[in-house]
Order: structure tokens, then C-alpha cells, then sequence
């Protein structure tokens, strides 16, 4: 049966995953009202689009922080991409590399930041950061990111605890034992690791927005901040100096009950006023969600489990597929309202359904 849409490819990944990988993929938090959300949002927008424009020319390329990508749809970071295909995030890095897009690597990788920069030399990649409850661990995973040509470093900020993710406990998610958090191999084989290949209370629940100027100090990298929802603290954001937000609610897996990222958008959007620039994730599944997204102000869109998706179905090629269905669904929908090149998008494209 040919791939024709992302949803081909997120049935193909529900019928071979085994249950448990599926369902942590899946998940969201408590009664996934978010992540549900995220989806339902765009279809409450409508485009207002417009006719007769010779349409024979186009462009769909845009800047990410001085860097040129083919299209404003990068990948977002993701945990254990080997429980989708066995070469991970390697496999991961060379389908962005081909697509010429940005890929943010997570921290909670199944592969090393030295092999996925060796996998894909030329690629365009930010690495996501959680910072580590012993300082000294995150500022030497930073320092190797640096040198291996990571272009930006994503701070997730909306994680001091995880999300009650009940199809996880149920299951009692745990990884592999063949597979492992690779950036941090032999740092715990001291400690039961029960949390998503990590020991319980990894992650440093203290962090606050002065950690913006630790990791300052530590890397010339630009830092984007990842997990922003409010007018308030995207002006935190800036005030602290960063060069990028990426409106997030981490696929609705950490508050239910948070706004859908789309909905939150063009306040925050609004409060910036073009000091940074603003990307959005969560609920991405059709170029006229990307068209939807750009039209009210996000620079670029990045997946998630959709990069998964097409990884379970061919890993590299399943990838490329995905993002060229994105591709070439974005490049219609500007076509057919009108949109001759990405800036030529703005908030008249778009208005809010009434029902």
C-alpha cells in the first residue's frame, strides 16, 4: 500500500511496534486532553486564501538563526529512536541531512552526540538539553556537543518532574537491555536506573531562568528555550537572551490541561515582536498545519512522533517519506492560498472558525 499521508504511516507504526513501544510513544499525560488538543486545534482554524496570483514560481525555503533549511519543518527531539529502528537516531540524523532540515538531538538518545554528528557530517543540528542534577555531567555533555558541531543548544524548560504517563507505569516502561541512554554510558552502572534509563530524580528540579545564564557561560552556542506557553514567560525568554522559543507542551506528556501549542502561539508571538525567533511543535500532522502555523507567526515547526513513525517504517527512507509528504503538502496549500515564497504568509491567511 504506498505511504500516501503521515496518518498511513502512524497506523503502519501502531500494527509493528510492539505494544509497549507504541504505547510510549503514544502517550500522554493523565487523560491526554493535551495531547489530543494539539490535533484538534488546527482543525479550528480556517485559511482565508487568495486567488489569481501565478502561482508558477514558488520557494519554500526559510532561515533558522542565520541558517538556510528547505522548508520550515525541522524534527523534534525525541527519546530512544533505536526502539524504532535499529540504527536510532543515526538513521534519524541522515534524513535530515538529506531533506536539508534542522534535527534537535535529545539528551535521552540511544546513540552519541559523536555518532550522530559522524552519521551525518554535513547535517544542520541543535541538541536538546535536560540539565543533569550533577552540574558537571551536563556541562561536559554540552562541551561535547560544541565540538561536535551541534549549531544550537535547546534548553527544555518545561520538565522539573516528569508527567504521569499512565500507559508507561502500567506497563512499567523500561528500555531494552541491549539498548542504552548513550551520551551517559557507565556514568550509572553504580545506580538502579528505573525512570526511562536513567536513576529516579535525573533530572535537576531546581532549574530556574538563571540557569540561562549558567549555560551562557559555558558554551557560545545559541541557547533556544523549549516549552514556553505564556505572554509572561516569553518575555522572561528574551529578557534573558535567547535567541529562540519553541512553544511546546512536550506532546501533551507532561500538565494536561495546558493549552494547545497553536492556541498559544500568537501571544507569545505578539509579546516577542520579532527579538527572537519563535518556533512551535505538537500536533503537526499535514502541510496545511505547517501553513496554519506559519500564518500566525512561527518561523518553523518541528515533529515528534511523526519522525518516529516513519523510522518504524523504513528508518532513514521512512523518515525522508514523511518529511517529503510534509514537503510537498506545504507546497500545495501555499500554492492553492496563494503564498508564493514564506514570506508572503502572515495572520490575514488565516481566521478562527466559528463553531
Amino acid at each position: 500500500m504506498p505511504m500516501i499521508c503521515l496518518s498511513d504511516f502512524e497506523a503502519y507504526a501502531k500494527n509493528h511496534l510492539p505494544k509497549m513501544t507504541w504505547e510510549f510513544f503514544a502517550a500522554g499525560a493523565d487523560e491526554c486532553c493535551t495531547r489530543d488538543d494539539n490535533l484538534l486545534a488546527y482543525k479550528r482554524i480556517r485559511f482565508r486564501p487568495r486567488m489569481l496570483r501565478d502561482m508558477s514560481v514558488m520557494d519554500t525555503r526559510t532561515m533558522l538563526l542565520g541558517t538556510e533549511i528547505s522548508f520550515p519543518v525541522g524534527i523534534a527531539p525525541t527519546s530512544f529512536h533505536r526502539l524504532a529502528w535499529p540504527d536510532g537516531e543515526k538513521s534519524t540524523a541522515r534524513a535530515a541531512e538529506a531533506m536539508n532540515t534542522c534535527y534537535i538531538t535529545s539528551t535521552y538518545s540511544t546513540c552519541t552526540v559523536e555518532e550522530i554528528a559522524a552519521a551525518a557530517p554535513n547535517g544542520f543540528r541543535w541538541f536538546q538539553l535536560y540539565i543533569h542534577r550533577n552540574r558537571a555531567l551536563s556541562e561536559g555533555l554540552v562541551q561535547r556537543v560544541e565540538a561536535a558541531g551541534f549549531q544550537g543548544l535547546v534548553l527544555t524548560a518545561d520538565l522539573p518532574y516528569t508527567g504521569k504517563r499512565r500507559a508507561d507505569i502500567r506497563n512499567n516502561f523500561q528500555l531494552p537491555p541491549h539498548m542504552a541512554v548513550k551520551n551517559f554510558e557507565g556514568v550509572f552502572e553504580e545506580e538502579s536506573c528505573s525512570e526511562y534509563g536513567f536513576p529516579p530524580n535525573f533530572i535537576d528540579p531546581s532549574i530556574s531562568w538563571n540557569d540561562i545564564y549558567w549555560l551562557q557561560s559555558l558554551t557560545r552556542l545559541p541557547i533556544i528555550v523549549k516549552g514556553i506557553l505564556t505572554k509572561e514567560d516569553a518575555d522572561l525568554a528574551v529578557r534573558h537572551g535567547v535567541q529562540g522559543i519553541i512553544v511546546s507542551n512536550h506532546g501533551g506528556r507532561q500538565l494536561d490541561g495546558g493549552p494547545a501549542t497553536i492556541d498559544a502561539l500568537t501571544e507569545i508571538v505578539d509579546t516577542v515582536q520579532d527579538r527572537v525567533e519563535v518556533y512551535l511543535d505538537g500536533g503537526i500532522r499535514t502541510g496545511s498545519d505547517v501553513l496554519k502555523a506559519l500564518a500566525l507567526g512561527a518561523k518553523c515547526v518541528f515533529i515528534g512522533r511523526p519522525a518516529l513513525w516513519g523510522l518504524t517504517y523504513k528508518g532513514e527512507e521512512g523518515l525522508r517519506e514523511v518529511l517529503q509528504i510534509l514537503h510537498d503538502e506545504f507546497r500545495l496549500s501555499m500554492a492553492l492560498a496563494g503564498c508564493h515564497n514564506v514570506s508572503e504568509i502572515g495572520r490575514n491567511l488565516v481566521q478562527f472558525s466559528k463553531l
